[in-house]
C-alpha cells in the first residue's frame, strides 16, 4: 500500500518548487523575449542573426530588469515571511541562493545565446536544456537546504505565516499557469 504524504507537506513543496521556478523561470524567460526571431518566414530560410551589438544592449537591459526583479521578490518574500532581526542570518542565505541561482542561470543563457541556432544539432540542443534542468535541480535543491534551516528556527506562529505565503504562492502560479482564478 502507498505512503501517502500529508496535504500540508504536498503544499509547502509545491510552494517551494513554484518559489524556485519562479526564481529561475524569470531569467530564461527574460532572456528568450530579448532575442529576436524572424516572423513567419519559412523553416527553409536560415534564422538571420541580430547584431552583436542589439544582443549586447538588450541583454544588459534584460539583465538590469531582471536583478531588480529579482531583489522585489527577495524583499516582497521577507516581509511576507515576518523576518526578524535574530533571522536575518539565515534569511540572508536564503536570499544568496536565490541570487546565485538566477547568476548560474544567466551564464547558461548567456552561453546559449553565444552559440549559432542553425550549428546547434538537436542533440545539441537538448543537452542544453538537460544543462538547464539539471542546474533548476542542483539549485533547488540549495534553495530547499537554506531554507529549511531557516524554517527550523521559525516559532510555530511565524512557521504558520511561511506555510500560509507558500500556500497562497503555489495556488498563484498554478492559477496564473492554467489561467485560472487563484482561491485564496
Amino acid at each position: 500500500m502507498p505512503t501517502l504524504i500529508p496535504t500540508n507537506t504536498v503544499r509547502r513543496w509545491l510552494a517551494l518548487t513554484c518559489l524556485a521556478a519562479a526564481t529561475f523561470a524569470t531569467p530564461v524567460i527574460a532572456s528568450a523575449q530579448t532575442m529576436t526571431t524572424p516572423a513567419a518566414e519559412p523553416m527553409t530560410q536560415p534564422m538571420m542573426q541580430p547584431s552583436a551589438h542589439k544582443i549586447s544592449t538588450t541583454h544588459r537591459a534584460a539583465y538590469r530588469m531582471r536583478a531588480e526583479t529579482l531583489d522585489q521578490r527577495i524583499e516582497t518574500l521577507h516581509a511576507a515571511l515576518k523576518i526578524t532581526p535574530a533571522e536575518e542570518a539565515d534569511w540572508s542565505k536564503v536570499a544568496d541562493v536565490m541570487r546565485r541561482n538566477e547568476s548560474d542561470m544567466q551564464k547558461m543563457v548567456a552561453d546559449r545565446q553565444a552559440r549559432v541556432p542553425h550549428e546547434l544539432s538537436a542533440v545539441d540542443d537538448l543537452k542544453t536544456y538537460q544543462g538547464f534542468t539539471q542546474a533548476h535541480v542542483d539549485g533547488l535543491k540549495d534553495l530547499v537546504a537554506s531554507f529549511e534551516t531557516l524554517y527550523a528556527e521559525m516559532p510555530a506562529d511565524q512557521k504558520r505565516v511561511a506555510d500560509h505565503v507558500f500556500a497562497k504562492f503555489g495556488r498563484e502560479r498554478v492559477a496564473m499557469h492554467h489561467g485560472v482564478q487563484a482561491h485564496s
